[in-house]
């Protein structure tokens, strides 16, 4: 099939990966523009890299309804648009563009956590289990028509950044059913349940600040979800200090009390947390 493929991020590369290794047409990739990190340094996004390194044509338009990516679009000719982690908002007449349409890889078990940070909201809200769904874009955000799943639990200590390494892979293999089913006209479409529907927005860095007020449990989940970014913080002898690992324990005590040093324990709301 001839595929426009649209993503950014690591995650987003086991979806173009898994398109070249099965033999699709990849007529471009869109991805978006390069950003100066590193002392101004400007480096590419992965997706960039990987589509380069297969001699794929690579486009990074920098808006996305001026029509200059709609008749980009159109020119490349493409049977069905692939998104994965784009980070655009993609107008209609450019998703109504091929005729099989264009489908999204997303990092959630939708219609939960629609938005751009599904996996770090399921960790924070201390979701058990989470997936990937592959479904048929709108103009709305991942409101879409359901194709497919597949689920996978979330560990009691896994942090955002170890389930997004777990669910990249999970999102290429249901991309190669997905895009099986929609070839052999068997691809479903189920509307989703806009009544169970919760969003996942951008993290910010001021989230991360630990309120020991808060349960132990809530801040375990915390410090996993905005791990590796934006991190959590908090203050001991007017310092500020960078939390990167947790574990429950018991203990009782005031809020943001010492309980131990060995390993170090705060008491929480409720329980205490151990900052490994």
């Amino acid at each position: 099939m001839r595929i426009l493929f649209m993503g950014t991020p690591d995650f987003a590369v086991a979806s173009l990966k898994r398109l070249v290794e099965d033999g699709h047409d990849v007529c471009g990739v869109f991805t978006q523009p390069d950003k100066p990190r590193n002392r101004n340094k400007v480096t590419f996004s992965p997706v960039k890299e990987y589509a380069l390194s297969q001699g794929l044509a690579v486009y990074q338009p920098t808006k996305m309804r001026d029509g200059t990516a709609l008749a980009l679009v159109r020119e490349l000719h493409p049977e069905l648009i692939v998104v994965a982690a784009y980070g655009r908002i993609l107008p209609e007449d450019i998703l109504n563009t091929p005729p099989y349409g264009s489908i999204n890889v997303h990092s959630s078990l939708l219609p939960k956590y629609r938005g751009a940070a599904p996996i770090q909201w399921s960790v924070i809200n201390g979701e058990a289990v989470t997936g990937v769904t592959s479904m048929y874009m709108d103009a709305g955000m991942d409101t879409g028509d359901i194709i497919d799943t597949i689920t996978t639990p979330i560990g009691e200590n896994e942090t955002a950044g170890e389930l997004f390494d777990r669910l990249a892979p999970l999102g290429a293999e249901l991309l190669g059913r997905t895009l099986h089913a929609i070839e052999n006209g068997a691809a479903q479409r189920t509307p989703q349940d806009n009544s169970r529907a919760t969003m996942a927005p951008m993290l910010e860095k001021g989230m991360g600040r630990l309120d020991f007020t808060r349960p132990a449990r809530e801040l375990h989940n915390r410090v996993r979800g905005m791990n590796p970014w934006p991190g959590c913080t908090c203050t001991a002898g007017g310092k500020t200090l960078k939390v990167h690992e947790t574990r429950l324990t018991t203990g009782h005590g005031t809020p943001g009390e010492l309980l131990s040093l060995s390993p170090v324990t705060v008491a929480c709301g409720e329980d205490a947390l151990q900052l490994i």
